[in-house]
């Protein structure tokens, strides 16, 4: 039920965190703001494949 997806910066595109979402609850993309130590602040991370 669960599926693992790849969060990515928006500024650098980096790949940084992993986590986990339940598909059928939540379709959209997840998003959320964590730390990028390429960019060496907060920023926006996406869903990405």
């Amino acid at each position: 039920m669960r599926d693992i997806v790849t969060l990515a910066c928006e500024q650098c595109k980096n790949r940084n965190y992993t986590t986990t979402k339940n598909k059928r609850k939540t379709p959209d993309k997840l998003g959320f703001k964590k730390y990028c130590p390429s960019c060496m602040t907060h920023t926006l991370h996406k869903e990405t494949k």
